[in-house]
């Protein structure tokens, strides 16, 4: 069991019989009145998020999670498959389960499966991945003075802000859990 105070980014709980995510929070102090905290949660099982509020205080029970490594196969449509490296089982997960980790999704890319009993519920990718630009409009020499940015599409078809120094096919480190620029690789 957690409280409020203990409360962090990426815990898994369970709320009222469902299993949640914590997505955000914030402790709230109004001038008059007990504290209250504003939960965004997402549930892991239908993958819908909602926003929840709590008295400060409140207690509640920590989901145990099973972690396993898996390696990514392929996709289908909504569908992704991946393959236990250990018992080379082949789970497959859908895409509102996965949420945003379907951008950086490579084939080959060993991950953290989550399991909930044997239910998988839900991924655990690398801090940084490594991906190479597909498209990017060149950078202009002198448009350096005030370290400018600019879009860049990667492999796996996401958008990231990217310096000007950096070109079409060059390899760059993506943060995972912001979808920041981190530094160019090759």
């Amino acid at each position: 069991m957690i409280s409020t105070g203990d409360l962090r980014k990426g815990n898994t709980l369970v709320v009222d019989g469902e299993l949640v995510k914590v997505l955000d929070f914030q402790h709230v102090k109004m001038g008059r009145g007990s504290a209250f905290v504003r939960a965004q949660l997402r549930n892991l099982r239908t993958g819908s998020t909602t926003e929840r509020t709590f008295q400060a205080g409140a207690k509640f029970e920590t989901a145990r999670l099973e972690r396993r490594t898996v390696q990514y196969l392929y996709n289908d449509e909504d569908s992704y498959t991946f393959m236990d490296t250990q018992t080379f089982e082949q789970p497959v997960l859908g895409k509102s389960i996965l949420g945003d980790a379907t951008r950086y999704l490579k084939e080959g890319m060993n991950i953290d499966l989550l399991l909930y009993g044997e239910e998988p519920i839900d991924v655990e990718l690398p801090t940084s991945v490594e991906m190479r630009i597909e498209q990017a409009d060149p950078g202009f020499k002198g448009d350096t003075a005030a370290g400018g940015s600019k879009p860049a599409t990667l492999e796996t078809g996401i958008t990231v802000q990217v310096p000007l120094f950096v070109n079409e096919g060059d390899v760059i480190r993506v943060d995972t859990r912001t979808g920041a620029y981190i530094e160019r690789v090759g």
